[in-house]
């Protein structure tokens, strides 16, 4: 799935996931999750609004991970498309995703729709 970061002002605080997807892949009475992202395998909370409308997965591990991408070189730019990929129950795989499919996904529905 499509995912994409999330921003509070110059700062990444996560990433965020459209609620379609909260639906089909985080069942409401997961607490928290695990995320690979390359070589750090990190668990992260699940906020009770992450399924109210409010679905970002915020971790300062996972903050810190984004900003090693380099993903926060402009400040107040747009959000960056990223995959989720399903790796295990409640756990999922975070990676970017190349350029040439990230222009791609420019004139197609926001990444974070995008199942």
């Amino acid at each position: 799935m499509f995912v994409r970061t999330h921003r509070n002002g110059r700062k990444m605080t996560g990433v965020e996931v459209s609620p379609v997807n909260v639906r089909r892949y985080f069942p409401p009475e997961s607490a928290e999750i695990e995320l690979l992202l390359d070589h750090l395998h990190i668990q992260c909370g699940l906020s009770p609004g992450f399924w109210q409308g409010d679905p970002e997965i915020r971790d300062p591990r996972l903050c810190a991970w984004l900003e090693s991408k380099n993903f926060n070189s402009r400040p107040g730019a747009a959000p960056i498309p990223l995959a989720l990929i399903p790796s295990g129950k409640n756990c999922f795989r975070l990676q970017p995703i190349a350029a040439s499919v990230r222009s791609r996904l420019k004139g197609s529905p926001t990444p974070a729709n995008v199942a």
